[in-house]
C-alpha cells in the first residue's frame, strides 16, 4: 500500500487517489481528481472509476497524493459517492494484512468485506425492493425512470441504467433509491433474522365487572360449554402467572383451537403477538439474575487474571458448563468500559438462543450480523457499527470486516470449529486467527472457547503463548450422558438390526417417547441414497462437471451434485448394460427418516439438513417445533451438532460413526473427536442424564474410547506425537496451492512444472505433489495439488510467501501457464 499524505489542499491543485478496485488484481490503481472533487476526496470513501473500456466500479480511497502515476496516463476519477469515509484506517490495515498472509489481492479481501450495496459495478444487479412500497410522487425525474423501467424489466444492470439516462454518473441516484428503500441491490434478499412470536391471551376488560362475566357464562354454558371451559381455563391461570400463551390455554382448558379463536371473533379474548425468548427460562428475571457456579466463578476470574499478561485466553469447558455466561459476565465488564465486543459464532443460524440471550441483556447495544441478512440490512449494521451505536455484534465469520472504532474483546465460541474457515473464494482466511489480529490492532483481548479446543489452540495454550483455564464439570451438576457403543456388525450377525437401527438403539428411542421426552439422529450425509449402482456391470452415474457420483434424494426424485448443483433423473434401465437391477447403496439423513417412520409410525419426525433448511424461515420452524415438542425425533447432519439447546432432548443416536472416523485427512481423528463429543453433548442438558448410543463396524476404535471416557487430552497427546513425526501443524505450517486447468494433460505438465520450480527453492522434502486430490475435476475444471510444508522455527514464512508469489507471477508470464488458475491456501484444512 502506498503511504500517501492526506495534504490540505487548494482549489486549483491537481491531486491524485490510490484506490482499491474489488478486482483480483496485484496493484493498485491511481486515479485523478477532478477540481470541483478536491475537497471531497478522503481516505475510506467511494470513489466511482472507470476500470477497462467502458465498466464502472465503485472503488475504496486508500492514499491521497499529488503524484501522477509513471507508467500510465490516469483517468479521471467520475464521482465521490460519500460525505464522510466507510472504510476506517483500521479496517485497511486489517485488509491489507489479510491480503498479505492469505497470499491474496487486497480487492479481493474488499469484495468480501463489503455489503454488495456499498460496491456498485457495472454488472451489479437492481431490483425493485417489494418489501416496501413507495409513494412514486415523492420520486425525481431520473429516479422515476428507472422504476419505471423495473416494473417492465424487473432486473437491471447499472450499465442498463446509464444507457437508460444516458449519463455516467448513476451510482448517486442508485445510493438515493438504495437508502429510501426503493431498490435492493446485487444479492438475493435472503432470510432476515426473525425474533420467535407467540400469541398471548387477555380478557377482554369490560369481562372483569363480575356482572358481565357472570352473564357470559350463562350464555357460553348453554350454547358454547369448551368455550366457557376456555374462559374458566384463563381466569385459574391468571391467578398463577402475569402472561398466558395461547398455546397455554389451550392445553390447560382441553377446548382446542377453534373454541379459542371464536372467542377472539366474539372479542371475549384480546390476541397480541409477542417476541419471546428460546430460552429453557420461563421469566425474563430469571435470564437477568442468574448466578455464576463456583466453577464459573473461578473461570472468569481465572480469565480476567491472565488478561492482564496474555492477549489470548482459551476457556476448554465441557459441553453444557455454562461456557455463555462467562461470557457475558466479561461483555459487561468490557461495555462499562466503553469499548466494543465482538462475539463470534460459526454457526450463526443455529444459535438463535444466544441472539435472544445477549438481546434481553444489552437490547439495542447489540447488534447482529451474517450472511442470512438481506443487503439493506448489512449496510444499516455497517453504518451503525461505523457510527458506534452498537457495542456488541454477534455474527458469523464476516462480522470480522465490519468498522470497528475501539474493539476491547473477541469472544470466539466453538473455536474449533471448521465453519470459521473460508475456503472458496479468496481471501482463504480463518476468522478465529483473523480475530487475534484485529483484536492486537485495536489493543483488545480474545477469548477462544470450545469444549473440544482445536490442537493448534490447546498447543498454544500448553507453550504458554495463550492463557488457559477450564471448566471441568455441567452446570448445575449434571451428568455428562451415558455413552454406549453397540456393534452393527454384530447385530448384523445375530438379525437384530432394523435398517440401519440397532436394537439398543430402538429399544431407547421407545424408552425416549414413552417418556414424552425427545430424540436427535446424527448421519453425517444428507440425501436419500449416495450412490445409484447397477447390480450386473456395476455402472454408476457420475456428475458431468465433477468427478463424484451422483446422490439420489427422494423428495426430487433426481440425483444431485453436491457440489456444482447438478441434477438428473434417476434412471430406471442402466444406461451401460441395458439391466433393470439398479440398486441404492449407503443411507443419507432422507433415507433415515423415511424408513424411521416404518419402523415408529406413531413418531412426530423431522430432518435438518441442507436440503430442508434452504427456503424461508424453514430452519426457524424446525428448531420452534423441537422446542415446543411438537417434533419427537430430529434426524440432521452435523447441523445438529451446533448450538441446539433442549430441556427434553435425553438420547442421542449416531447411525453411523464409520463415516467420520475412516477418513484420509491427518485432522480426522480429532475432527471426528470434535464432532463426537459435540453431538453427545446435545444430550441431557436440563437435569436430566442423557444416553448416547455410537452405532460403529469398529467398537474398538482409539476415538470412540476416548469419546466414552470424555479424555481429550489422551487423544491430544497421541495425536501430536504423530503429527510430529508427519510434518503436520502445530510444528509446521502448510500452504496448498491448486492448479485448474479445464484440459487434464495440460495440468499435469503445469503442476509438474510449478512444483519443480518450487522445490528449487525448498527442496525436496518440504514440497509435496502435484497430486490430484480426492475430488480431482469440479465444476468442469481439473485440478492438482501441490503441498508445501514449513518447520516453524527453521525458515520465516513471510520470505516463504514471497519466493511463492515470485514462483506463481513467473510461471504465470510463460506460455504454459495459458488457461490455469493458481489458488494458494494459507493454513488449509
Amino acid at each position: 500500500m502506498l503511504e500517501f499524505a492526506q495534504a490540505e489542499h487548494t482549489d486549483r491543485e491537481t491531486l491524485f487517489v490510490e484506490v482499491i478496485l474489488p478486482l483480483a488484481i496485484a496493484k493498485n490503481y491511481t486515479y485523478r481528481v477532478p477540481y470541483e472533487l478536491n475537497d471531497s476526496v478522503a481516505i475510506g470513501k467511494r470513489a466511482v472509476v472507470q476500470f477497462g473500456k467502458s465498466k464502472l466500479y465503485t472503488a475504496i480511497i486508500a492514499g491521497i497524493g499529488k503524484q501522477a502515476p509513471e507508467k500510465y496516463e490516469a483517468k479521471y476519477l467520475v464521482e465521490i459517492l460519500d460525505d464522510k469515509p466507510v472504510v476506517t484506517h483500521e479496517q485497511l490495515h486489517f485488509w491489507y494484512w489479510l491480503a498479505d498472509y492469505y497470499m491474496c489481492n487486497v480487492g479481493e479481501v474488499m469484495s468480501a468485506a463489503l455489503p454488495s450495496a456499498l460496491k456498485l459495478a457495472s454488472e451489479t444487479k437492481i431490483m425493485l425492493n417489494k418489501d416496501f412500497p413507495v409513494d412514486r410522487s415523492t420520486l425525481h425525474d431520473k429516479e422515476f425512470l428507472i422504476v419505471e423501467a423495473l416494473d417492465i424489466q424487473p432486473e437491471l444492470t447499472v450499465s442498463d441504467i446509464v444507457k437508460l439516462l444516458g449519463q455516467k454518473q448513476v451510482m448517486p441516484i442508485l445510493k438515493l433509491l438504495f437508502e429510501k428503500n426503493v431498490i435492493n441491490i446485487s444479492e438475493e434478499v435472503s432470510e432476515r433474522y426473525k425474533p420467535r412470536k407467540r400469541t398471548f391471551i387477555t380478557l377482554n376488560p369490560f369481562y372483569n365487572d363480575p356482572d358481565n362475566r357472570r352473564e357470559l357464562f350463562g350464555i357460553l354454558e348453554k350454547k358454547a360449554p369448551k368455550q366457557a371451559d376456555a374462559v374458566l381455563a384463563y381466569i385459574k391461570l391468571s391467578r398463577q402467572q402475569k402472561t398466558i400463551s395461547k398455546n397455554e390455554l389451550i392445553e390447560e382448558s382441553g377446548a382446542g383451537a377453534a373454541s379459542i379463536k371464536t372467542l377472539i371473533e366474539k372479542e371475549v379474548f384480546i390476541p397480541e403477538e409477542k417476541n419471546v425468548s428460546r430460552l429453557y427460562f420461563e421469566e425474563e428475571e430469571a435470564i437477568n439474575n442468574f448466578e455464576l457456579s463456583e466453577q464459573q466463578q473461578e473461570a472468569l476470574k481465572s480469565v480476567s487474571d491472565q488478561f492482564a499478561e496474555k492477549d489470548v485466553v482459551l476457556l476448554h469447558g465441557v459441553t453444557s458448563s455454562g461456557k455463555t455466561q462467562i461470557y457475558i459476565r466479561l461483555i459487561e465488564e468490557m461495555i462499562q468500559t466503553g469499548r466494543q465486543v465482538l462475539y463470534l459464532l460459526p454457526e450463526i443460524a443455529l444459535t438463535t438462543h444466544i441472539i435472544e440471550r445477549l438481546r434481553v441483556y444489552f437490547g439495542a447495544n447489540i447488534g447482529v450480523y451474517h450472511s442470512r441478512f438481506n443487503d439493506n440490512e448489512r449496510v444499516e449494521v455497517w453504518q451503525k457499527v461505523l457510527n458506534n451505536e452498537y457495542k456488541v455484534v454477534l455474527g458469523a465469520r464476516s462480522s470480522v470486516f465490519l468498522p470497528f472504532n475501539d474493539l476491547g474483546l473477541i469472544i470466539v465460541d466453538e473455536e474449533h470449529e471448521t465453519s470459521y474457515k473460508q475456503f472458496d473464494p479468496a481471501p482463504r482466511y480463518n476468522a478465529r486467527d483473523a480475530a487475534i489480529f484485529l483484536a492486537n490492532m485495536h489493543g483488545g483481548k480474545v477469548l477462544l472457547g470450545s469444549a473440544t479446543p482445536s490442537f493448534e489452540s490447546y498447543y498454544n495454550a500448553r507453550t504458554h503463548k495463550y492463557g488457559f483455564t477450564e471448566l471441568s464439570e455441567r452446570f448445575g451438576g449434571v451428568e455428562m450422558p451415558l455413552v454406549e457403543i453397540v456393534s452393527i456388525a454384530e447385530e448384523t450377525k445375530k438379525k437384530t438390526i432394523q435398517s440401519h437401527f440397532t436394537s439398543v438403539l430402538i429399544a431407547d428411542i421407545q424408552q425416549a417417547l414413552a417418556n414424552k421426552e425427545q430424540v436427535i439422529l446424527f448421519q453425517n450425509r444428507r440425501g436419500y441414497a449416495p450412490v445409484l449402482m447397477c447390480k450386473m456391470c456395476a455402472y454408476t452415474p457420475k456428475c458431468i462437471n465433477c468427478d463424484v457420483s451422483l446422490t439420489f434424494h427422494k423428495s426430487s426424485g433426481k440425483l444431485h451434485c453436491h457440489y456444482c448443483g447438478y441434477k438428473e433423473d434417476s434412471p430406471t434401465i442402466c444406461p451401460a448394460c441395458g439391466s433393470t437391477h439398479l440398486e441404492y447403496k449407503g443411507f443419507g439423513t432422507e433415507k433415515v427418516e423415511d424408513e424411521l417412520s416404518l419402523i415408529l409410525p406413531d413418531a412426530r419426525i423431522a430432518r435438518m439438513d441442507l436440503d430442508t433448511t434452504r427456503s424461508r424461515n424453514s430452519l426457524q420452524t424446525i428448531l420452534n417445533n423441537l422446542e415446543e415438542k411438537k417434533i419427537d425425533i430430529l434426524v440432521g447432519t452435523q447441523m445438529v451438532a451446533k448450538g441446539l439447546d433442549f430441556a427434553d432432548v435425553t438420547v442421542i443416536g449416531i447411525i453411523n460413526a464409520d463415516s467420520l472416523l475412516k477418513f484420509p485427512d491427518y485432522r480426522a481423528n480429532e475432527r471426528s473427536f470434535q464432532m463426537l463429543a459435540q453431538v453427545s453433548g446435545r444430550a441431557g442438558r436440563r437435569g436430566k442424564q442423557g444416553k448416547v448410543v455410537i452405532q460403529t463396524y469398529d467398537p474398538g476404535h482409539r476415538v470412540i474410547k476416548q469419546v466414552i471416557e470424555n479424555d481429550y487430552k489422551d487423544l491430544y497427546f497421541t495425536e501430536m506425537t504423530e503429527r510430529k513425526s508427519f510434518k503436520y501443524p502445530p510444528f509446521y505450517r502448510l500452504i496448498n496451492l491448486d492448479i485448474k486447468h479445464k484440459d487434464p494433460e495440460v495440468l499435469y505438465h503445469q503442476a509438474i512444472y510449478l512444483a519443480k520450480e518450487l522445490r528449487k527453492h525448498f527442496g525436496d522434502e518440504r514440497v509435496i505433489g502435484p497430486q490430484a486430490p480426492l475430488v480431482s475435476r469440479i465444476r468442469n475444471f481439473y485440478i492438482q495439488s501441490i503441498l508445501l510444508k514449513f518447520e516453524k522455527d527453521a525458515i520465516s514464512i513471510n520470505k516463504a510467501k514471497t519466493v511463492i508469489r515470485d514462483t506463481i507471477t513467473q510461471f504465470q508470464t510463460t506460455k504454459l501457464s495459458k488457461g490455469s488458475i493458481v489458488q494458494p491456501d494459507v493454513d488449509p484444512y
